[in-house]
């Protein structure tokens, strides 16, 4: 298991979760909640940002599959976003499989007892952490977690 920090990046079309990563490898936490703005380039940098304040070993971000393995509408827009961080980071770029995260993430914030409304703050947070910590669990089960996004 490679030690570092890890920044965990889950998309939307509204909001962009932020998670990150202990300096092992071994937990994620929640960071912030980036509003999403309509140039992309305003995103990608404050990204890149994070990554490099947290002196990030790679980003992952997350690709919002279908339950049967196909693309969704916002996949595209992962995508995007993965392809656009590859070429603006010094750090290597990841995307890993989100498929059940942002459900998983409302799920647990249900049982919390905070609802819907109340929780669109940090529901992409929670979203990230999901899928960071996936990452890193597949990680330290000696599997490769998701694929590199190679710059163009």
């Amino acid at each position: 298991m490679r030690t570092g920090v890890r920044l965990g990046v889950d998309v939307g079309k509204v909001r962009v979760g932020l998670a990150a990563s202990d300096p092992s490898g071994f937990l994620a936490s929640p960071v912030e909640t980036l509003a999403r703005q309509d140039e992309l380039r305003t995103l990608i940098e404050r990204i890149v940002a994070e990554a490099a304040d947290r002196n990030a070993l790679e980003i992952v971000v997350g690709l919002p599959l279908s339950l049967s393995g196909a693309d969704t509408p916002s996949t595209a827009d992962a995508r995007l976003v993965a392809q656009a961080l590859a070429d603006a980071s010094p750090v290597p770029v990841r995307m890993i499989d989100e498929r059940l995260s942002t459900v998983s993430a409302q799920s647990a914030l249900h049982r919390s007892g905070r609802n819907a409304r109340s929780s669109r703050s940090v529901i992409d947070q929670v979203a990230a952490v999901i899928l960071l910590q996936h990452a890193l669990d597949s990680e330290r089960a000696g599997r490769e977690p998701g694929v590199i996004v190679d710059p163009t």
